[in-house]
């Protein structure tokens, strides 16, 4: 809860500084705001259900052998490429590792998924980076970006302890 009152704060900030420049920019942020949430909420609408759906779906054994808080390393590599592969935004994504997360799959584990997602996505290297980068460029970045989900995995293992009722919320 208070997490989501900071947001409505930091929103409300950012209205009055639009308005202070000028009525017409506050009146375009709003626009824009409408705009964006005409076009996200059908998305939302359909991606947390199929969260939910998925969750009752996935086999609790699966995501908490493979990508399971006792999973160690193992789990941390299948999490990180697992991450690399998963096409799509945020709409997609989040509610997967939510869904992981409640059949049991363990923080870091999805720590090292969504940093598979967002620093891999081997789609997005195929469609955008190759054709517009070129393939070395491409190559150099993939390679030199590998080893980042395992890294924020371990990271995130090693912090847990200073979080133990991060997830409870989530289960």
């Amino acid at each position: 809860m208070t997490g989501r009152l900071v947001l409505i704060g930091l929103a409300l900030l950012c209205f009055a500084l639009a308005l202070r420049k000028g009525r017409p920019t506050g009146m375009r942020a709003l626009r824009e705001t409408r705009d964006n949430l005409v076009r996200i909420m059908p998305m939302m609408l359909v991606a947390m259900p199929m969260a939910t759906f998925l969750a009752e779906l996935v086999p609790a054994d699966i995501a908490s052998g493979w990508l399971g808080p006792e999973s160690g390393l193992t789990g941390l590599l299948v999490a990180s490429f697992a991450g690399g592969l998963i096409p799509g935004g945020p709409y997609a994504s989040f509610p997967l590792v939510l869904t992981f997360l409640k059949a049991g799959a363990g923080p870091a584990q999805m720590v090292a998924l969504i940093t598979g997602w967002a620093v891999l996505a081997f789609h997005r290297v195929v469609m955008w980076e190759i054709p517009v980068l070129g393939g070395r460029f491409a190559l150099v970045r993939t390679l030199s970006s590998l080893a980042l989900p395992l890294l924020a995995g371990l990271i995130a293992e090693a912090l847990m302890p200073l979080f133990p009722h991060l997830l409870a919320g989530m289960r």
